[in-house]
């Protein structure tokens, strides 16, 4: 059911990019636009991780540099049935951790100095086995494809409100002078498709969080240590937020910016208080647990 509302969102994302490249530049607009976004996805293919850990300023680790870090990741890949992922760590007093990669052969995992500092060893390795999960589901690169597209329909409605204001919108070689009404729902295309793309973007990240935490507390063994270990990320978190780019903020395993109220709302993360109540709730159940989790 979640891969399916997965594939939904995902369609219903693509298909508003081509409705507004179609609205920029006609039938010509909406091709444009699809082979723009078959462009992006390829560039966010191939080098996604590479962004991610440059923009991080993440810094290899190797055995010798960080033995009981690595063996940690070693043991839990191994338990997750994926290959070793190389091993970062970022310079931050912020606690987070994050995964990229477009698949388990080539995934990278990242944890900051912070979370090392703050976090008991069982509740590292389940931050670890937490974006293991990521990379076993591959939410790695689907969060990269929709960052992305989402990214291209923002782009696109701000290059269409451009040319609305020189009177050159939907004037493709199909356009039938549509007056008053055409540019009515020009204007409301160019307004609600970019607001609409960055919900189906936070209903994807949200969704493929609960699942992570789910799929993570499995391959942990026990869903009790990250449900401790986010408690602590989330509250260090409101007092040290990580600076980084929004745009990356659906990759960390909580929420690295700080916000509330209306700005709740548009968090790439479920809230603390429900990811950890489900995640107490499999330990209340250890036989249905014990089942799933197989």
């Amino acid at each position: 059911m979640n891969t399916l509302k997965v594939t939904v969102l995902l369609a219903t994302l693509t298909g508003l990019l081509v409705l507004l490249g179609g609205q920029l530049g006609g039938t010509g607009g909406m091709v444009i636009a699809l082979g723009f976004a078959a462009v992006m996805n390829l560039t966010a293919y191939w080098f996604s991780d590479k962004l991610a850990l440059s923009m991080s300023g993440a810094r290899e680790v190797s055995y010798e540099d960080a033995p009981e870090l690595y063996r940690m990741v070693e043991r839990l890949a191994a338990q997750a049935r994926i290959p070793m992922p190389r091993v970062y760590i970022v310079e931050s007093q912020a606690p987070n951790a994050f995964a990229t990669g477009r698949n388990p052969s080539n995934a990278a995992i990242a944890v900051t100095t912070g979370l090392l500092r703050l976090l008991s060893r069982d509740e590292v390795a389940g931050v670890i086995a937490h974006e293991l999960a990521h990379v076993r589901n591959r939410d790695t690169l689907i969060s990269a494809v929709v960052a992305t597209i989402a990214g291209a329909i923002t782009m696109i409605a701000n290059m269409a409100q451009w040319a609305l204001m020189f009177g050159g919108l939907g004037r493709g070689e199909d356009d039938d002078g549509g007056g008053l009404a055409g540019l009515a729902g020009s204007l409301v295309m160019i307004m609600v498709a970019p607001i609409a793309a960055l919900l189906i973007q936070l209903a994807i990240s949200r969704s493929r969080e609960f699942t992570a935490d789910e799929t993570g507390a499995s391959i942990m063994g026990d869903p009790l240590p990250l449900a401790s270990a986010l408690e602590k990320l989330h509250a260090a978190n409101q007092v040290i937020p990580m600076p980084v780019n929004p745009a990356t903020a659906h990759q960390f395993t909580v929420q690295p910016l700080t916000g509330s109220g209306l700005m709740g709302l548009f968090s790439t993360h479920p809230s603390i208080e429900e990811r950890v109540a489900r995640l107490r709730d499999l330990a209340l159940r250890p036989l249905a647990y014990q089942e799933w989790a197989r």
